[in-house]
């Protein structure tokens, strides 16, 4: 498995930052006395263990988004909330196949295609299924540019791919500087526990629409975003032992 992974970052170029350290990972995982549950590789898995790792994503994530577009135009976040339908088409074909609530929460989240926030679910509803639906929810995500091209081509024509999308309206730095800060405080009141990755998202953007802390905005958007991934990478790939993999729950997951 690893092996293919790294066939697909190198060979192919899908997602090569992404899956090139999953995938060494996930090979270094397999050699027996490997070492990983001790020392510097002990203490990088501690970042998933502890969910380190998935706010800080976030953080850098928020400071390379530009919200302007959906300020502009407040109806593109249907676009958004269309992924929350794989989310519960896999909730509930988990529970069909006999998980709990709580192991298919974490599976379904996949179907958002985000893996820090399928880390950060698993990791707090189901540990035990944590090397499981990260390794999956990574290898999805790293797979996208494979699996997207054929999909889009079968639902739409030519001349609707050729759309060039525009702006409605231009946004103000006002606009943009207050949309951080309302959605942290209207989330984090609505959903306590999403507060350390919607607030770590929106300070990112902050940073980057503020315009008062660029060199604090550009650490997050390329050191802190690449040593992260890195590590996360790394993290994710050594929970693919064969033990992970040889038993019918984690082939369930990767179906789902």
């Amino acid at each position: 498995v690893g092996l293919i992974l790294l066939y697909l970052a190198i060979g192919k170029g899908y997602e090569p930052l992404l899956l090139t350290p999953i995938a060494f990972g996930c090979v270094l995982a397999n050699f027996p006395n490997n070492g990983f549950h001790e020392g510097v590789m002990w203490a990088i898995g501690q970042g998933i263990q502890m969910e380190i790792f998935p706010p800080l994503i976030f953080l850098g994530v928020g400071a390379m988004t530009d919200f302007g577009p959906l300020i502009a135009n407040p109806n593109t976040l249907m676009l958004g909330a269309a992924a929350q339908f794989g989310v519960f088409v896999a909730l509930g074909g988990a529970m069909l196949l006999g998980f709990n609530v709580q192991e298919a929460a974490s599976i379904g989240i996949i179907g958002g295609a985000d893996g820090p926030t399928a880390i950060y679910l698993a990791t707090k509803l189901a540990p035990d299924l944590l090397g499981a639906i990260a390794v999956a929810a990574y290898s999805y995500m790293s797979l996208v540019p494979l699996i997207q091209p054929p999909i889009m081509r079968a639902l739409t024509t030519h001349k609707e791919r050729a759309i060039r999308m525009k702006q409605l309206r231009s946004v103000s730095k006002t606009e943009k500087i207050v949309f951080p800060i309302m959605v942290t405080v209207i989330v984090s009141l609505l959903l306590p526990d999403a507060a350390a990755l919607i607030g770590s998202l929106m300070l990112g953007n902050l940073m980057r629409e503020s315009g008062v802390v660029e060199r604090l905005s550009k650490t997050v958007q390329n050191e802190l975003m690449n040593i992260v991934t890195i590590f996360l990478g790394i993290t994710v790939g050594a929970t693919a032992t064969s033990a992970t993999f040889l038993n019918i729950k984690t082939l369930m997951i990767l179906g789902m």
